[in-house]
């Protein structure tokens, strides 16, 4: 009975931290560039009471093992990167990646994160920034005395300026790919950096070589499904509930045990 009570209550703790997880997604359903958070779950150690192919009973072998479980563990957290819904804004600088690629970021320490968050602005100094001021990499300077800006789904970023027909252009943005996007770290303000386990980024050119092409005017939104999470989040309740009631059922055995020399 006292293994029963752990083993049930491992399976309450796994619950709990799934309705952590699915709490965070629908709590950013509407973040730019969020991507959801799936929990992996693996079962414990099991205790062999009896190993399969043991001799008993008149020379007969026993096919199978005799085994007892220990639970349930969370193993991971892995990051869903499919492609999230496209918001149409109209503006100029709100830029949607369609397909594979981050944005780079270039972090305050000199290193480089990176996003799929591509609401971008222009700073005091002309150059284009995230909403926390972070340039964009590489960087991407738009002149003063520019009237319009465009940005075509090959990245190409190209200007018009006052007393001006024809376009300029001012740069090129350039993603990166990941060989195991799932293995890159969340640091918040919708960034992500590089691990081991990401491996290093792989630079290229929107809309070549397998890159995604870039979108002017749209912000791509989460991929949380607002129903899916919603029983995932039932689920998780329900198990939590049927984990708690193994736990009375045990302790109810274990008094009927302990009264019965009474």
């Amino acid at each position: 009975m006292m293994r029963a009570i752990r083993t049930a209550a491992t399976g309450m703790k796994a619950q709990e931290v799934r309705v952590d997880i699915i709490s965070n997604n629908l709590a950013n359903v509407n973040t730019a560039g969020f991507k959801k958070t799936q929990a992996q779950f693996q079962d414990l150690l099991y205790q062999t009471l009896r190993p399969a192919g043991v001799v008993e009973y008149e020379g007969l072998v026993v096919p199978t093992e005799l085994q007892v479980g220990h639970g349930v563990k969370l193993s991971s957290t892995q990051k869903v990167f499919t492609q999230g819904t496209m918001n149409k804004t109209g503006n100029n600088l709100d830029l949607a990646v369609i397909g594979d690629g981050f944005f780079q970021i270039l972090m305050p320490d000199g290193t480089t994160a990176y996003t799929r968050d591509g609401n971008f602005e222009i700073s005091q100094d002309g150059i284009l920034v995230t909403t926390e001021g972070l340039p964009l990499q590489p960087s991407i300077t738009i002149p003063q005395t520019a009237m319009d800006i465009s940005v075509g789904a090959d990245g190409n970023v190209d200007v018009i300026q006052s007393g001006q027909v024809q376009p300029q252009n001012v740069g090129r943005i350039e993603l990166a790919r990941f060989i195991n996007p799932a293995g890159l770290r969340n640091i918040g303000d919708n960034l992500f950096t590089e691990t081991i386990a990401s491996n290093t980024p792989i630079l290229g050119n929107p809309a070549e070589n397998e890159y995604g092409s870039i979108e002017k005017g749209y912000l791509e939104l989460s991929n949380v499904s607002v129903v899916d999470e919603l029983v995932d989040l039932i689920t998780a309740q329900r198990i939590y509930e049927l984990n708690s009631r193994g736990i009375s059922i045990a302790d109810t055995m274990m008094q009927v045990a302990t009264s019965i020399g009474r």
